[in-house]
């Protein structure tokens, strides 16, 4: 996993070669909303991207974590089905019913039954490398999906420009970064991390407890503010020293929510002294969430090293598979 880790800039430079090299069919159709429907690895670029998209998009965008989609999908719905193996069931599932109900339907993946359907029903679909762990595959996804929301014309190409000088800039940054990573997996070694970050950016926050999750092997939450002032911040009540927080800021976060976090902080140290707020670097958000996930993926990959534990296998996920295909 270090070596996939250490690969992330070089995957961004290769996806973009993929997404301008992608050959997609033209459509005409007036699209009234997105939903981008995919799980795990293969999921949380869809909810990255539909955030760092949010004010761009001129139509609803949502993710889909289901075997199901929302009712309102129709024939003006566009499905972004994603994922990496072709074979996740849950997005398989949801590819059925997008085509039941008429939506234009592209797919993101890298073989398996989804190529295989979208090659049949001649969908469009963009065909990432093999070989390697999805979640370490996020680079390609994310970036594949800017690219299918531009060639349906709901976003510019800028995106483009954002992703290579998030290049340039994590590479400048790479040794500050991975020393930062250092340092958090040490101070939150052996404790319960809480992930914290404003809402606008929770697809980072996300990513971040889903790689300590499989990386490290580890248990823990993530929340976002405003809403966290209004409910969990009380229950910092039962706090202790055995939790550690890590809160993902942007000198670009709204300013009301910057004073919440100034003030929570106070707070939350009563009940903790590990409390680490990282700052991103970058001049857009593409620059500055691509900064986060580089990160935290650094973090869990440390941890692990800590914690001496095997961070490519996800033996207990191949179980349940397992167990699932018995009750098909």
């Amino acid at each position: 996993m270090k070596e996939l880790v250490a690969l992330f800039t070089a995957q961004l430079t290769e996806a973009l070669q993929i997404g301008k090299n992608a050959s997609l069919y033209a459509c005409d159709k007036e699209f009234r909303n997105v939903v981008i429907t995919g799980l795990g690895g293969s999921g949380i670029g869809g909810k990255i991207v539909a955030q760092l998209v949010a004010n761009d998009i001129a139509i609803p965008i949502i993710v889909n974590n289901d075997y199901h989609l929302p009712h309102f999908v129709n024939e003006n719905t566009l499905v972004i089905a994603s994922s990496f193996s072709g074979n996740t069931e849950e997005t398989l599932s949801a590819l059925s019913i997008a085509k039941e109900k008429g939506a234009e339907i592209a797919c993101i993946t890298s073989g398996g039954k989804m190529l295989d359907i979208a090659i049949n029903n001649n969908y469009n679909h963009i065909i990432l490398p093999l070989e390697k762990s999805p979640r370490a595959m996020l680079s390609y996804s994310l970036t594949q999906q800017f690219f299918l929301l531009n060639h349906y014309n709901l976003i510019q190409n800028d995106f483009i420009v954002k992703i290579q000088n998030a290049i340039e800039l994590l590479n400048s940054e790479i040794h500050n970064i991975k020393a930062e990573a250092k340092n958090i997996s040490n101070s939150i070694s052996n404790k319960t991390t809480v992930i914290y970050s404003e809402a606008n950016f929770e697809g980072v926050a996300i990513r971040l407890r889903q790689q300590l999750n499989e990386n490290a092997k580890v248990l823990c939450w993530h929340h976002v503010l405003p809403e966290m002032n209004h409910n969990e911040l009380v229950g910092w009540a039962g706090g202790n020293e055995e939790k550690a927080v890590v809160v993902f800021r942007n000198k670009t976060d709204y300013s009301r929510t910057q004073t919440r976090m100034n003030i929570q902080k106070s707070v939350i140290y009563k009940y903790t002294s590990t409390y680490i707020e990282c700052y991103s670097k970058g001049n857009s958000n593409i620059e500055r969430a691509l900064y986060f996930i580089l990160l935290g993926d650094w973090v869990s990959v440390y941890l692990s090293e800590l914690r001496n534990v095997d961070n490519i296998e996800v033996k207990v996920i191949d179980y349940l598979k397992s167990e699932l295909a018995k009750n098909i």
